[in-house]
């Protein structure tokens, strides 16, 4: 017979059990853009992969048809699987798995190639027998380079994982991990990094002027602004419709504007330039507090180029380049944040293929000696949304940003990465995994044109959330922007509200994350000490303080940052 003692202990053990499985195995953000002479060992001990690091040969490991397949080691002594396809395309040894439904996989291998180099991905094989792409890297021969990617799980039962490679090369693999996580330990990894990352705890010290405490005096706690910039893309209607302009104003702190101030926009034909609306918008956005992301000086793919500018020789494509620099950057330098520089450099070359290799980072470096306070982004999709794009994926971003920079006059650029994060249906972890390979670059990383296309149907609001839970639970982001611009005719993917200006689905997703963004205690009354200790959200407060010794509550603005939650650090207000 279960007494109610013995069933209350049980359900106390139960939970005690389940809350230590949330937070079992911890998540590894190690990452590395580097090409080694040696590989790093395997992440989580190599995860559920067998033999990860081949110590023990090729056990638990398979042989492809038309493979040879042997353990090597390194003059360090440093084991790792070669697999020869003799002159065909090159595929890996690879590995039969377990999956489990509701799961994502956290994967992370180190590549080599026997000659010059190649892409090398990594694909699943899942339960259901669809091939998955998980990830790709850069390969070279001499060195170890780094793939770390993953997939998510909609079914149970075998799976297999293995590499293949886009030449007709040796390929060399070491230190394979893959971890599983249940939905709820991913959570609870991303609940603990944004309170790490977007949160401090607060001791505020109340004094009086001749420093004595004030007692049991009582604080109230404003947000007047959010230290992590979240905001939307804005279009021109804004200007005309006050409702339109009181929903956008009331929920976002940045803003990029669609189209407006694109060169399409403000110079459709040659040598006539209209900035009247962009320059509208941005009066409305400095009203209202909103800070503006500079999009964009130039567009690098072809058919986005002006009909005049097109079929321009070189000559003059270089001035009316440079002219539309010094018109566009000039005109709002001090005034926007940011600049998306080059956009979609790595999709495009229509500058490059005119200019030279070299007409990219030329455009940075004209930009930053125009605008020296703006941080100058390099704007690309298919990075973060799309394994399979290897145009994009994160070693070929890193080489773009290095060429950027390795530029004459480029060294101390204020460089930030840019991800569009146009996505269908998101596998959450490979983009985690993309952003702990690109935070290596230790600069800002912002996703600055978020959207779920329509195609995902009813799930739209529920990966929106996702990809935004994981932007901002993600310790190198510093900022958001969505792409859901609105227009009476419709938007280019994803709107968050109707024509009425209330809220869709997806608009009351936007409106539960910044709600819990912005949670904070409001008010605390001090102990005997005029102390009280507070957890907030990064931002910039006013504090007020009340006590019945002086006549008329005294307020002090201060700024709540990563600083606050030093050591002995306190926010003392002297009253």
């Amino acid at each position: 017979m279960i007494t109610m003692g013995k069933l209350l202990t049980f359900l106390l053990c139960i939970l005690l059990f389940e809350g230590w499985m949330v937070q079992s195995v911890p998540y590894d953000y190690t990452a590395s853009i580097k090409c080694l002479s040696s590989p790093m060992g395997a992440l989580y001990k190599g995860g559920i992969i067998e033999n990860s690091e081949f110590d023990g040969g090729l056990t638990g490991w398979s042989v492809p048809w038309g493979v040879t397949a042997n353990v090597s080691s390194s003059p360090s002594g440093n084991n790792f699987a070669s697999a020869s396809n003799n002159g065909q395309p090159s595929r890996s040894v690879y590995q039969k798995i377990q999956m489990e439904t509701n799961h994502h996989y956290s994967l992370s291998a180190w590549l080599q190639v026997s000659s010059g180099t190649a892409v090398v991905r990594a694909v699943f094989k899942d339960p259901s027998g669809a091939f998955i792409a998980g990830g790709a890297t850069v390969a070279r021969s001499g060195c170890w380079s780094m793939l770390k990617g993953g997939m998510t799980a909609s079914s149970s039962g075998p799976a297999e994982l293995f590499f293949e490679a886009d030449g007709t090369v040796d390929i060399w693999v070491d230190s394979v991990s893959l971890q599983p996580f249940s939905f709820a330990e991913w959570e609870e990894h991303r609940r603990l990094s944004a309170g790490k990352a977007r949160r401090s705890a607060v001791k505020v010290v109340a004094r009086a002027a001749d420093g004595a405490p004030l007692p049991n005096a009582n604080l109230r706690v404003q947000l007047l602004r959010p230290g992590f910039l979240f905001g939307n893309a804005m279009t021109k209607e804004i200007l005309d419709i006050p409702a339109y302009e009181q929903w956008f104003t009331s929920r976002f702190t940045v803003a990029s504007f669609e189209n407006e101030m694109k060169w399409y926009s403000t110079e459709w034909r040659k040598n006539r330039e209209d900035y009247g609306v962009p320059d509208a918008m941005l009066r409305l956005a400095q009203k209202h507090g909103i800070a503006v992301r500079g999009h964009n000086v130039l567009w690098d793919t072809n058919d986005t180029q002006l009909s005049w500018v097109k079929p321009l020789g070189v000559p003059q494509l270089k001035a009316a380049m440079r002219k539309r620099i010094s018109s566009v950057v000039s005109r709002y330098a001090g005034k926007v944040i940011a600049w998306d520089v080059m956009n979609e450099n790595l999709h495009g070359s229509f500058f490059e293929s005119r200019l030279g290799p070299n007409a990219s980072a030329d455009v940075y470096r004209r930009v930053a000696r125009i605008d020296r306070t703006a941080t100058l982004f390099m704007n690309e999709y298919g990075t973060l949304e799309q394994p399979a794009d290897v145009a994009a994926m994160s070693s070929k971003y890193v080489a773009k940003l290095r060429q950027i920079r390795s530029y004459p006059g480029n060294r101390r650029l204020k460089l930030a990465v840019g991800l569009e994060s146009h996505f269908g249906t998101p596998n959450i972890p490979y983009m985690r995994a993309t952003l702990d390979m690109l935070a290596q670059l230790k600069i800002p990383i912002w996703l600055t044109e978020v959207d779920v296309s329509p195609k995902a149907g009813p799930y739209v609001p529920d990966y929106l959330e996702e990809v935004l839970r994981e932007g901002y639970g993600h310790p190198k982001v510093e900022g958001m922007v969505m792409w859901a611009a609105w227009h009476a005719q419709g938007c280019w993917a994803m709107c968050l509200m109707d024509n009425n200006f209330n809220n869709l689905p997806a608009g009351d997703r936007v409106d539960k994350l910044i709600a819990e963004w912005r949670a904070h205690p409001e008010g605390a009354t001090m102990d005997a000490n005029g102390v009280t200790e507070l957890d907030l959200v990064h931002g910039e407060y006013n504090f007020t303080v009340t006590h019945p010794s002086f006549d008329k509550p005294t307020v002090r603005t201060l700024t709540v940052d990563a600083s606050s939650s030093a050591v002995e650090h306190t926010i003392d207000i002297k009253v």
